[in-house]
């Protein structure tokens, strides 16, 4: 049995969660919550960064971060969330967008949840802000493929909707109000893909 290190909330853990499911592995993994914050966790020791997700392999050997662990569940089966060719790094270049702009909302969290009030950085705030907005600008005026019922998603698409997830999750959904497409988009795949929903964090 393989363990995955993660949380509820995380979007990077969210991403393997599906990523199995729409690979069938998810009999396959358990998995284990993780406190980040907590210096005792085994976390740290499993990976250095003190960053989830991680996998735990069967012999003890661990992966990290969520594109590492997707290839790697990905290959188990053959290969069907990363294609092959000109259109893998197609998938791929979605997936680091999706990430990029995933990155940039969690700073946007940590700067309020770690940083004093009377330290906290608007520059740094709008620097990030800057990022989802450019991302998410990218993303309407060209939406990913439509994954409808009983189409496998490209790890580009899995990750596009993690990162939507994210911004409903920690920004109450504010992105809808400006991106139509992107939520007809995100609603087509929250359809298809059933793991969407049951990975959601309920707050």
């Amino acid at each position: 049995m393989l363990t995955l290190r993660s949380s509820p909330a995380s979007p990077y853990g969210r991403k393997v969660k599906i990523a199995a499911a729409v690979l069938g592995l998810s009999d396959r993994i358990t998995v284990e919550q993780a406190d980040t914050n907590n210096p005792e966790d085994s976390l740290r020791k499993q990976n250095p960064l003190g960053k989830i997700p991680a996998l735990i392999l069967e012999d003890g050997k661990v992966l990290y971060d969520s594109r590492v662990i997707v290839e790697y569940l990905d290959q188990a089966v053959g290969g069907k969330l990363i294609p092959a060719g000109e259109a893998r790094f197609a998938a791929l270049t979605m997936q680091a967008l999706a990430d990029g702009m995933t990155d940039a909302a969690i700073l946007q969290v940590y700067e309020i949840r770690f940083r004093p009030e009377e330290l906290r950085s608007a520059d740094w705030v709008a620097y990030q802000t800057g990022k989802v907005e450019r991302a998410l600008a990218a993303l309407e005026s060209d939406p990913p493929a439509t994954v409808t019922p009983g189409s496998t998603p490209d790890i580009g698409q899995i990750a596009v909707a993690c990162a939507l997830g994210y911004q409903d999750l920690r920004f109450e959904g504010k992105w809808r109000q400006s991106y139509p497409k992107l939520v007809e988009w995100l609603a087509a795949f929250d359809a298809a893909i059933p793991a969407f929903e049951a990975t959601r964090m309920k707050t």
